[in-house]
């Protein structure tokens, strides 16, 4: 029996369609007896021997179905939106097709059928996929409303473009309210609307918009993002959060903060507040494990302390 030739290069790396087998020199026939290639699905293929990446599943399923996009968690995985812990490693596949069009029926694929624009949908390396915003949008029936605060807020944050390559934000909060009086009857509106009213443009990390949602709900007032000790002095530190007028500054260190580097640029930041009079709390992950209760019951004690101190009272009463 003469032994089949070897794969074209361009098949051996990731799942491919059929027509990019057809292309490559490969008919149907020839796919389906060879033992180092799997059908996954219809019209998809892999290397036997390939190890799963969601970017190349994606991309294969995007080319075989081309009227349908990935979507939901899949698409939030692709564009690096925020994801909670017990999602944010899915390796589900998505795929949203228009109502007017047969169900998605692939084997291992979470198939939907909903109204889209195709100012919903957009190509990512070449795959066709839903919008950062409509994700947010997708996703609304199936995240907590907290989730979806931490998410909206990393849409609607001002980047800095000498770290991030972008000037502008992936969405304002108005074309996300225009979002979704377009999809009025959409079965996550209603939910998505109350994390829109909880969106704050200036929250730099999940965690900093958790804590703030944390504060809010243990009645403390609601803190001010991104607080600069010297107002309107670029160079100035600043706070993630905070109360200028009681002279309180929160942050949150997270992963990063634990880097030599990071560590004395943090110190060197909160010693500047310290010595202009301010209180600096600093919380971490394990305050974010806690659902930061311990961190707001210090946060209201302070907030005491602040209020009752009669420099701090003073400065309220001028304004500084």
């Amino acid at each position: 029996m003469q032994k089949p030739a070897p794969l074209p290069p361009q098949l051996t790396t990731a799942p491919f369609t059929l027509d990019e087998a057809e292309s490559a020199g490969l008919n149907q026939s020839q796919l389906w007896n060879r033992v180092a290639i799997h059908r996954v699905s219809r019209g998809v293929y892999r290397p036997a021997n390939w190890d799963f990446t969601l970017s190349a599943a994606a991309r294969s399923l995007s080319a075989a179905t081309p009227e349908a996009w990935i979507s939901h968690t899949t698409a939030a995985r692709l564009h690096g939106l925020y994801l909670p812990p017990w999602l944010s490693d899915s390796n589900e596949l998505h795929l949203s097709k228009p109502r007017h069009l047969p169900s998605v029926r692939r084997k291992g694929v979470i198939g939907h059928t909903v109204i889209a624009s195709e100012a919903d949908i957009e190509y990512v390396q070449g795959i066709r996929m839903s919008t950062r915003p409509r994700t947010w949008l997708d996703l609304a029936r199936r995240l907590p409303i907290s989730d979806l605060v931490c998410m909206g807020d990393q849409l609607i944050r001002i980047p800095r473009p000498e770290f991030e390559d972008r000037h502008a934000p992936f969405a304002s909060l108005e074309t996300l309210r225009a979002m979704l009086e377009e999809h009025k009857n959409f079965q996550g509106v209603v939910r998505a609307r109350e994390a829109l009213n909880l969106m704050r443009v200036g929250a730099d990390s999940a965690p900093e918009s958790l804590l703030r949602l944390a504060m809010l709900d243990a009645g403390i007032p609601e803190p001010e993002l991104q607080v600069q000790l010297r107002p309107n002095d670029p160079f100035s530190p600043s706070a993630d959060l905070g109360f200028r007028t009681r002279r309180v500054a929160l942050q949150y260190d997270g992963g990063h903060h634990l880097e030599q580097e990071q560590i004395f640029r943090d110190r060197r930041r909160d010693k500047a507040f310290e010595a202009a009079g301010w209180t600096v709390l600093r919380f971490e992950k394990d305050d974010l494990a806690d659902n930061f209760s311990a961190a707001t019951r210090k946060i209201k004690s302070v907030l005491r302390s602040a209020w009752q101190d009669p420099a701090v009272s003073s400065g309220f009463a001028r304004g500084t």
